[in-house]
């Protein structure tokens, strides 16, 4: 894969972590469709395997196979290596280079997994400062997960799940249109779980935030009888 220039305005960015990938075929087709693929160093090892390849790899290089790295690099890929000691992961460092590269929206697939650790961090890299005014999305095949530091849209269909978390401390003035439990400039405090499993009640949602942020994971509703 030849490295695309830059088209801010439009520029999708895929990151591929290290973790599971519980519905292959779904990720496939993200990463088909991508202008910009990273693999954030294990990730490459998934991409060998199922044939595809990336723009960039990045990361200290301690869990990619040396198949996997010759393989994408026979591919036109080019490595980032970073040593081991290092204060950021690999994802990290993986969404930090979509930046860079003028992505306007990033996926970021295989970023959950065995170790709860890596997953949690993984979710709250989705508040990096770099990230602001950037649509990224953790996809893990079943559930699409996001920031909403001011205001979103969600889109999807009747009968979609759509939950919000407070991260980073309570959301205050959250109010929410289109959702079947609506939230009129009401608080959800974190801990308590309120914003939990509220209905899509038609094709497009919103959700607004005075103070602070929500993690919002959302569903779609042929999907929510699928083993996770």
């Amino acid at each position: 894969m030849p490295e695309p220039s830059p088209a801010p305005d439009a520029l999708h960015a895929v990151v591929v972590a290290n973790g599971a990938f519980h519905h292959p075929e779904r990720h496939m087709a993200v990463v088909r469709a991508a202008d910009l693929v990273i693999a954030a160093d294990g990730g490459a090892n998934w991409l060998h395997a199922r044939g595809l390849g990336a723009h960039l790899l990045v990361g200290d290089l301690d869990s990619i196979t040396p198949e996997a790295q010759a393989a994408l690099v026979a591919g036109g890929c080019r490595v980032l290596e970073h040593p081991r000691r290092k204060d950021e992961t690999d994802t990290e460092l993986a969404l930090l280079e979509a930046v860079a590269r003028g992505a306007r929206r990033i996926t970021l697939i295989g970023a959950s997994g065995n170790r709860i650790d890596h997953t949690l961090g993984n979710i709250l890299l989705l508040a990096m400062p770099a990230l602001e005014g950037i649509q990224t999305t953790i996809y893990d095949g079943h559930s699409y997960l996001s920031l909403v530091r001011r205001e979103a849209t969600v889109r999807g269909r009747a009968g979609d799940v759509v939950s919000l978390l407070p991260i980073g401390g309570d959301a205050e003035g959250v109010t929410t249109d289109g959702l079947e439990y609506p939230l009129r400039g009401e608080t959800l405090r974190m801990g308590p779980a309120r914003g939990i499993s509220n209905v899509l009640a038609g094709r497009e949602g919103r959700v607004a935030v005075a103070q602070g942020c929500l993690l919002m994971v959302h569903v779609p509703r042929e999907h929510l009888e699928e083993a996770t």
